[in-house]
């Protein structure tokens, strides 16, 4: 999955969690209020991509936005860990992309209704392999960037996230047991923006991670 000398996902966990707003320049370039507390949701794990593969815009939809991010991934199960010890149950981190149909999620949002259809569909979490948590010595302090076909659209860092990782991860093993290869999405710095068919997008993680990413369409399912 795209990080040279390292390992893919321990094994694919039962959830992908995602925090939402949790850098407050990017809730701020979408209207949204700053949270006072993680905003979590939830993603299915059939919607990873690895790297090299195509991202689909689905045939109902005219693009995705993009969402660079720092991912998390669980060691072993845990549940109401303190966050003291939180970090003790981190395997290591990965490169993801959380793809955004912004104007489905938009209409959920306006209507009140979860956000499952603009942010769960195949493909929508491109995420390179696994890096080993013994070779990222500060993971608050990383600088993730984002280029759409050689044009930078997100640079930032991490150390500019409102809720770090340990108190993520004790947060949410507080509210639902996290297992093996479960994944912590930690948010988007801002810059987020749409991509079409026949467009690539390449992001990393500076010294670390670089991922490829092609964009397509999905054809229309027959029966659907």
């Amino acid at each position: 999955m795209g990080i040279i000398g390292h390992q893919k996902l321990l094994e694919v966990g039962t959830k992908i969690v995602a925090v939402g707003r949790n850098y407050a320049a990017h809730a701020k370039e979408l209207g949204n209020a700053v949270p006072k507390e993680p905003v979590l949701f939830l993603k299915p794990t059939s919607s990873y991509l690895e790297n090299g593969g195509t991202i689909e815009i689905p045939h109902n939809v005219d693009s995705l936005d993009h969402e660079v991010e720092l991912a998390v991934v669980i060691k072993r199960k845990i549940r109401d860990v303190p966050e003291p010890s939180a970090m003790n149950y981190v395997a290591g981190y990965a490169l993801a992309l959380d793809m955004t149909a912004r104007n489905l999620q938009d209409a959920a949002k306006s209507a009140g209704l979860p956000w499952c259809l603009a942010k769960g569909q195949d493909t929508f979490t491109p995420i390179s392999s696994m890096l080993l948590k013994k070779l990222v010595p500060d993971p608050d302090n990383l600088e993730l960037w984002l280029k759409v076909d050689g044009e930078i659209r997100q640079k930032g860092s991490t150390k500019d996230t409102m809720f770090k990782i340990p108190f993520l991860v004790s947060h949410i093993s507080c509210m639902m047991t996290l297992f093996p290869g479960d994944v912590i999405l930690t948010g988007t710095p801002p810059g987020v923006g749409p991509v079409k068919e026949g467009q690539t997008i390449t992001a990393g993680i500076t010294g670390f991670v670089e991922t490829q990413f092609n964009v397509g369409r999905r054809k229309k399912p027959g029966s659907c």
